[in-house]
């Protein structure tokens, strides 16, 4: 799949796979930033997607940023619609008790690129049975 990418910026770089298989692909810093304890601060990627019709882009954090500098996305995942042109800035919570900074060209995030269904809603007045109901937060694998 091509994805057309813009840069709108000059420290701007292009998303990047991190392996073969890698399912997301880095996002980078395109300004430094620090992060005070417990704050969250907009980071620039300095870039633009076209996402293709059918497909949505789902940022995630990266799990070493997240685990070693407790910095990882305030809204836990990012939503980039298909129809959506403007850049892509990842909003960074800083998590542990001292500030980080980030640095222009660090990795910030991961982009993962997949497919949606648009669903129709419909009211009901009932919907079907089933044996969980309406148990939910941490209701199943109960004795």
């Amino acid at each position: 799949m091509q994805i057309k990418v813009k840069k709108l910026n000059e420290n701007a770089i292009l998303p990047r796979y991190g392996s073969e298989f890698a399912a997301g692909a880095d996002l980078y810093a395109a300004e430094g930033k620090t992060v005070a304890a417990g704050a969250t601060e907009f980071v620039h990627t300095g870039v633009a997607v076209e996402l293709p019709a059918g497909t949505v882009g789902l940022i995630f954090a990266r799990s070493g940023l997240a685990c070693k500098q407790d910095l990882a996305p305030a809204n836990k995942v990012g939503v980039i619609d298909c129809d959506y042109r403007g850049e892509v800035v990842v909003a960074l919570h800083n998590h542990g008790t001292s500030p980080r900074t980030v640095e222009a060209g660090d990795r910030i995030a991961q982009l993962v690129v997949m497919p949606y269904i648009a669903a129709q809603f419909e009211e009901a007045d009932t919907l079907s049975d089933t044996v969980r109901g309406a148990g939910g937060f941490g209701s199943t694998g109960r004795a």
